[in-house]
């Protein structure tokens, strides 16, 4: 990846980083102090807000992997009830703090709101991802459908094409970052693709650039 394209990646994520982050430690501060106040003083008061805010977080990221290619979900799912309750509790945490003022609860409301914000941003964009992301013929099956013959148009093969351009990408820029050939969960959590369609890119990097040293255990 060139300098311009790294620099434009850190410039699109850092608001929606620096957001999270002033949110969370908002949220954190007001969750360790209301802890303190009920009785849990001490080490115990940061260990819930701890609690609190790490659940918020792993929850947000259970719902980005929801969203990637080969993965359906109900609407519903645990996930995303355990990220409403982490928020509630947030929410009251803040609201506890807050001057009792309408004006004094709406400005204590605003860090777990912040938080929420910069949750669906970024779960926007992994959706985004995953539809750019060309679909695997046989992505539920077996995984040697890239190559095979019987692809539905033109339009599929161009977005075969596409999809194994990024995972050559990929690949050059793990290598070159870690000096080692890039793994089948390395490659999948790039392009937000199933295990299935991962190991068919691999091979297929394979078949065409020759094997690299210690790629087999990639797979």
């Amino acid at each position: 990846m060139s300098a311009a394209r790294r620099l434009l990646a850190v410039a699109d994520a850092l608001p929606v980083t620096v957001l999270a982050a002033i949110a969370g430690d908002g949220s954190f501060t007001h969750i360790r102090d209301t802890a303190a106040q009920h009785g849990q003083t001490g080490p115990m008061s940061w260990a819930v807000a701890v609690c609190i805010d790490l659940t918020c977080v792993m929850a947000a990221r259970e719902r980005q992997r929801d969203k990637r290619p080969g993965i359906t979900t109900r609407r519903l799912t645990w996930p995303t009830v355990v990220l409403a309750g982490g928020v509630g509790l947030s929410l009251a945490a803040n609201l506890a703090q807050a001057q009792p003022t309408a004006r004094g609860r709406v400005v204590a409301a605003v860090p777990p709101g912040a938080f929420l914000v910069a949750v669906s941003m970024i779960e926007r964009r992994a959706a985004r991802r995953a539809q750019t992301a060309a679909s695997i013929p046989g992505q539920d099956g077996d995984a040697s459908d890239l190559s095979g013959p019987g692809r539905p148009s033109p339009a599929q093969d161009a977005e075969d094409e596409a999809l194994l351009a990024a995972a050559r990408r990929a690949a050059a820029d793990h290598q070159q970052a870690h000096g080692q050939p890039i793994t089948r969960d390395a490659l999948r959590a790039q392009l937000g693709v199933s295990n299935q369609a991962a190991s068919g890119l691999l091979r297929q990097l394979r078949a065409g650039e020759g094997h690299p040293p210690g790629a087999s255990r990639a797979a």
